[in-house]
């Protein structure tokens, strides 16, 4: 069945960098875009990042561009999420989605505090 496991997520200080990967299995991976969402206590999931199925193609959400890349390795069936310069409002739960099959992980806490 499809599965998609996060990890990387942790404490980090303001202006700190992370990088979240999510391994994917149950499914031929490169065949699927991907994306990040990310949810904070108390507001709505919302989407981070999306990468089409070779790697080609990004898009962000406007407030995060410059600062959050997606990138994808589709010989090891992960796709990463490098975070810079990392602000105490992108404490958060992130999860990995293949929008297409409509499949989510377990998500990677995130928390960016001093």
């Amino acid at each position: 069945q499809v599965q998609l496991v996060e990890s990387g997520g942790g404490l980090v200080q303001p202006g700190g960098s992370l990088r979240l990967s999510c391994a994917a299995s149950g499914f031929t991976f490169s065949n699927y875009p991907m994306s990040w969402y990310r949810q904070a206590p108390g507001k709505e999931r919302e989407i981070v990042a999306a990468i089409n199925s070779f790697g080609g193609s990004t898009d962000y959400a406007d407030s995060l561009k410059g600062r959050f890349t997606i990138s994808r390795d589709n010989a090891k069936n992960t796709v990463y999420l490098q975070m810079n310069s990392l602000k105490p409002e992108d404490t958060a739960l992130y999860y990995c989605r293949n929008p297409t099959l409509n499949s989510w992980g377990q998500g990677t806490q995130v928390t960016v505090s001093s």
